[in-house]
Parts: structure tokens; sequence; C-alpha cells
């Protein structure tokens, strides 16, 4: 009888657990890959490379998404616009320079032969490549002007940067129809969706189910670095739709409940932790729980300098949610003002000790090791050399880019994707590992607390490490490049002053 009672008791509470994931929503990293938001952590064109994105509709509704493209110093926006996705749709894009395509200037543009529905639409863009293809100029109007942050004003500064999607709304009935595909491969009607008003009640919030790719590819090279989009899910149960003139939607506008905003973290024991953020009088609160998906204490990957075998590295670092704490823009504060939200410590172009003008500086912790567990003696090298005025091994933009090459000079570009976002480390060995410690003890980090007392060691981070192997001995006069890609992985910590986070 007390087996049955206990048998009984079990099943009970396993049907309480699973009622209540069937019903909440919470802020997750998906780790299947599809979502409500995608992030790609980098795009670039420098080095004659070209980024190519995109996004697939793995379900039967037709969704309404913001498309972001962000410069890589402040993540200013230089590019946004909405794109409409039919069921089963895949849109795909191409970033490149406009003097590779010999078109005057130094910025970066978007091209793309995709026949989905766009606002603008695609006939009010900058112009043609001359083969029918639509471009569309990045734009550099939100640092400049009115918008100065103190970073870079050319418009070299659209070179490089990162990219968000976050699906606004499901479309149903006349709005689902007229972005479906006919017989002939293009869109019903692309007119009814680019003068939609926000209050139409066909706009439904949107469900997940997109995924995405990004590739850098250097045609001539022959080298190719591909990743998947990092796919957050349970983003929003609201409608966030917006026309093309607006900065929102944005990854501070997470929802999963009326006042709050709620994230699904796996610990790094494997735990599941639930931590609920109060957007109740603070609606800002909401990017703590996107954060919190991306909250890393360590960073690790591997790094080859083998000259041997032709080999260099680069480590990309992207802190995406980082301008919510660090833009004066967004928190409404005085460019001169100290007012950067933990987890980090400067606001953008604060001219304050440990950071500098066009700069937002956090402190990390460098940790080599060769392959046979060796180390470097005494203090671990810092980054060669710091930035000026800084700390050693500070992270100072929104997309970093180390490099791992041995010279004493800090260098223009890093060695494998050639971007001047760099910070370089010198390599301890021609092969190894490291470990990107975001809780030094000089300058620790830590999240703003949850509700229940949650609070996240280190910053939120994500990113890839690039490397290539050249071989000049293929043939007599001809060389090869091998690529490869592989995404960081990480350590989770958190702490609770009461009780464990879980």
């Amino acid at each position: 009888m007390k087996r049955n009672n206990l048998t009984t008791s079990v099943v009970a509470g396993l049907a309480a657990v699973a009622g209540l994931a069937s019903t909440a929503n919470a802020v997750e990293l998906n780790p299947d890959g599809t979502g409500q938001v995608l992030v790609y952590p980098y795009y670039t064109v420098n080095k004659n490379q070209q980024t190519i994105v995109s996004v697939v509709n793995t379900t039967n509704i037709a969704k309404a998404v913001k498309v972001r493209f962000l410069e890589g110093h402040n993540s200013r926006e230089v590019l946004d616009f909405n794109l409409f996705l039919s069921e089963y749709d895949v849109w795909t894009a191409s970033v490149f320079a406009l003097s590779d395509a010999g078109l005057s200037g130094d910025g970066a543009a978007m091209t793309t032969t995709d026949k989905s529905c766009t606002a603008p639409n695609k006939d009010v863009w900058t112009g043609s490549l001359g083969t029918g293809r639509p471009y569309q100029a990045f734009l550099p109007f939100a640092y400049t002007g009115d918008n100065v942050d103190t970073g870079p004003t050319d418009i070299a500064r659209t070179r490089e940067g990162h990219i968000e999607l976050i699906s606004m709304a499901d479309l149903n009935g006349a709005l689902r129809t007229a972005v479906t595909h006919t017989s002939a491969g293009t869109p019903a009607n692309c007119n009814v969706v680019q003068a939609i008003d926000p209050s139409n009640t066909l706009l439904v919030p949107p469900t997940g189910g997109l995924f995405g790719a990004g590739g850098v590819v250097n045609v001539a090279q022959g080298t190719f670095y591909t990743y998947n989009a990092d796919a957050i899910d349970g983003f929003t149960i609201t409608t966030l739709f917006s026309d093309q003139a607006s900065l929102t939607p944005s990854l501070a506008q997470a929802n999963t409940g009326p006042g709050i905003a709620t994230a699904y973290v796996f610990g790094s024991a494997g735990q599941l932790i639930r931590s609920d953020y109060s957007t109740v009088g603070a609606p800002s609160n909401a990017i703590d729980a996107v954060s919190a998906v991306f909250m890393s204490s360590n960073l690790f990957n591997e790094y080859n300098v083998d000259a041997s075998v032709g080999s260099n590295t680069d480590w990309v670092v992207t802190f995406p949610t980082k301008r919510f704490y660090v833009d004066n823009q967004i928190l409404g504060v005085p460019l001169e003002d100290p007012g950067a939200i933990q987890p980090f410590r400067y606001t953008f172009g604060e001219d304050a000790v440990g950071n500098g003008l066009g700069l937002s500086c956090t402190q990390v912790e460098l940790g080599q090791y060769d392959r046979e567990e060796g180390r470097p003696q005494g203090v671990a090298p810092p980054f060669s050399p710091p930035p000026p005025g800084q700390p050693a091994s500070s992270l100072c933009k929104e997309v970093n880019v180390i490099s791992f090459l041995n010279v004493a000079t800090a260098p223009t570009e890093s060695g494998v994707l050639g971007s001047t976002l760099v910070t370089n480390v010198r390599p301890f060995a021609a092969a190894g590992w490291m470990r990107l410690g975001f809780t030094p003890a000089a300058q620790p980090h830590f999240s703003r607390a949850s509700i229940d007392g949650d609070v996240y060691a280190g910053l939120p981070a994500t990113g890839f490490e690039a490397v290539n192997y050249v071989n000049a001995n293929v043939a007599p006069g001809v060389l090869s490049n091998y690529s490869g890609l592989f995404r960081h992985r990480a350590s989770r910590a958190c702490t609770n002053a009461t009780a464990a986070c879980s």
C-alpha cells in the first residue's frame, strides 16, 4: 500500500512539473538552434571578404521579422528593415564592401536576390549592382551628427559588427496570403505588408521556429568560416511589430508574462536555473533575462599559430547585450556622466581611468596552456600591448577580435579575419588553448540580481575561434588555404545569498 501511495505521489509530482513546463514561458538559448530571436556574432567585409547570412522559417506560419545590422564599436545600428517570411521560407543576403564591388565609398552594403517581401521595398534601396541585384549601403546616421558617441565617425565603422533578427509577429489572414509565394516564386502582394498598421488584428504574437547561419568567405583565397546563429526562444508572448523607421523591437523587450521577464539557464553542473526579472516600473530590466542566457564566467577555446603548418588564429568575442548597459543614448544619461550598469564598468566614451573616449573597457583574465599542460612561467602574459591608459587585458568594444600574433607592437588588423577591432595576445606556444576569464580578481563582474537573488558571475558573451592553415606546397605555384571555425565553450557561475540558484 505504501508503495502504491509513493508511486501515486511521484506521478502527481511529475504531472505538476509537466504542467508547469507546459505553461511557463521563459527566455532560453535553445540548444536545438531554433527560436524567436537569432544572434549572428560577427560580420565583416575586411580583407576582400564577404559575409553571407541566411534565415530559415521551419514552420507553416508566416512571420514578420526585424533585421538589424550593428557596428562593432558600440552596436549603433547601421541598417534596419522589416522582412516578411512565408511558411517554410528561406531568406539569404550577402554583406560586401562597396569598394570591392567597384562602387565609391569605404563602407559596407548588403545585397540579395531573394524574393521575400521587405519594407522598405527593394526598389528604393541605394541602387543595383548591374546584374539585377539591388543593394543597400550601410548608414552612419546612428553614430554621427546629433548621435555622436566619441567613437569613429567615418563610414568604415560599418565594415564589421554583428546581426540580430527579432520575430515581431506572426501573420494571419490577408497578411499571410500577401507574403505567400505564388507558383512563379514571388510573393502575392508585398504592398499589403509594407504599410501595416501596428494595431492590425491580423498581427498576432510570434512563435518560434527560425534558424540562421552566417559565413565569412573570401572567394579568391578559398577561405570560408561558417557558424550557426544563436537562437533565443521564449523571448516574447506579445506582438512587437514596428515599422521600418523604428529602433524597436530590441533585445530589451523580452517579456514572458505580465511585468516579468524570466530566463532559463543551464548551469555548469547541468542544473536548470530559473531567474525572474521584474519589469514593473522598470521595463529596461528585461534585458537581464537575455543577458542571463549568455552569461559566462569563462570562455574556452583552442589556438594554433604553428609556423610549420602556416597557421593563424583569431577569436571573436561579442557581447550582444552590452549596449544596454553602457550606451548613454540608451541609458539616458549625459555623455560625460558615469552611469554604466553591472556587469559592465564604464559607459561608452566615459573618459575615466581604465577607459577612454570611443571605448568601454572591461578587464578580463587570460590563462594560456600548451597541449602538454604547460603554461607560461610567472604572470600570464596580458594583451600585448594593453590599450593606452587601460588595465592589462581589457576588451573595450562590443565586438572584439583577439588575434594570436607573435608581434611586439599592436597590430592594425587581426591575422585571420583582418579585423580592425583587434586586440592581440602573444601566444605562449605554437598550439594550445586559452581560458578567457570574466571574473578577474582585480575587476570582478556580476549581473544584477534577479527577483529571488540569483547573481551570475562574468559577462554575457558569444563568439568563436577562426583558424586558417596555409599550404604553399600543394603543387608548384599553387597555394591552398584550409579554414575552420569552432564556437567557444563556456562555464557559468550563479550564486544566491539565501538559497541555491535553482
